[in-house]
């Protein structure tokens, strides 16, 4: 067995420093005040803003049929 270190990342764990092979079976260890520290931290921290910008598709606006202008 061997250890290394790792991070969470939106929900899931991204190990550090190493590549493992797809389908390699790990277990996670997480010490209670790690996982405490983390809890804390998250809730301070607030929830995340996420911007989403679209940019408009030039030919969606062109082809629209507008009632009344025949």
């Amino acid at each position: 067995m061997r250890a290394y270190k790792g991070v969470v990342e939106n929900g899931v764990v991204v190990v550090v420093g190493a590549r493992l092979p797809e389908g390699t079976i790990v277990t996670v260890t997480v010490g209670e005040g790690e996982l405490l520290r983390a809890r804390i931290a998250g809730v301070l921290r607030g929830p995340r803003k996420v911007r989403i910008r679209l940019k408009p598709t030039p030919g969606l606006a062109l082809g629209a049929h507008t009632p009344g202008h025949d």
